[in-house]
């Protein structure tokens, strides 16, 4: 069975922005042994070879902040018009489903990802996107994931793109940058250029009219075939979240 992983491995990254931080702390195993001799185990009776059971400690760890899927809640408080649902919220089997990889690597910094690129790479690839695919888009730019300025890298979905997504069946998607939006500095340069107040997080903001998910920070991407692979997505089941880490995998088929 081949299982390509797709999520990143969650580290202490104490150069990281504060919104990416993640301190994991390992607690010392002979408090472990304190704790059992205020059960009432004698340390005289404590097996000789027993140091002490490993235990770890999540120090801090936003929802946000290593490969994650994203809830509609996220991107507003209401979603097709009904109160947004958090991450515990979405059904299982739309985290599992046959995959496909849209290769948009060659796009610039800030360039937003449009439907004819879409359509354009789904005929070189001979692909379709139908009910229940699962999209990655691959940008390459997790190369730069222990960058400090790995935020501020990348293309990033349009709106138009994201809802033709949707319309075709897939409402699970995923990218292996740090954000589906074009970064924010892209956004607001252009915002104020083009004095609109409808560019902001536009790809996000689709969420609002139509219920989807998307995954953030995925790697490996590089690794998988355009098409031929199920893709699994299973994020904790933390109530009221607005995301949740996930360990994404992709198994190829033939390999289940």
């Amino acid at each position: 069975m081949q299982i390509i992983d797709l999520s990143k491995t969650v580290i202490d990254n104490p150069k990281a922005p504060f919104f990416l931080r993640i301190k994991i702390k390992a607690n010392k195993r002979f408090m472990t042994k304190v704790m059992l001799r205020v059960l009432g185990l004698p340390f005289r009776l404590m097996p000789k070879d027993f140091e002490g059971w490993a235990d770890d400690s999540i120090r801090k760890l936003g929802v946000h902040a290593t490969t994650h899927i994203d809830a509609p809640l996220h991107y507003g408080s209401t979603s097709e018009g009904q109160p947004a649902g958090g991450i515990e919220a979405m059904p299982l089997d739309r985290g599992i489903g046959p995959g496909i990889v849209l290769d948009m690597s060659h796009k610039a910094e800030g360039d937003p990802i449009t439907v004819a690129d879409i359509k354009a790479e789904l005929a070189r690839i001979d692909g379709e996107i139908k009910d229940g695919t699962i999209t990655l888009i691959r940008t390459d730019r997790d190369k730069f994931h222990d960058e400090p300025d790995f935020w501020k890298r990348g293309t990033g979905m349009s709106a138009e793109a994201t809802e033709w997504l949707i319309d075709q069946g897939s409402r699970v998607m995923g990218i292996d940058q740090w954000g589906w939006d074009v970064p924010f500095q892209f956004h607001i340069a252009r915002s104020k250029a083009e004095k609109r107040d409808d560019l902001f997080w536009e790809a996000h903001r689709v969420g609002i009219r139509k219920e989807y998910w998307h995954m953030e920070q995925l790697t490996n991407l590089a690794a998988l075939p355009p098409t031929g692979f199920t893709v699994y997505v299973l994020p904790l089941k933390l109530a009221g979240a607005s995301a949740s880490p996930a360990r994404v995998i992709a198994i190829l088929d033939g390999d289940t």
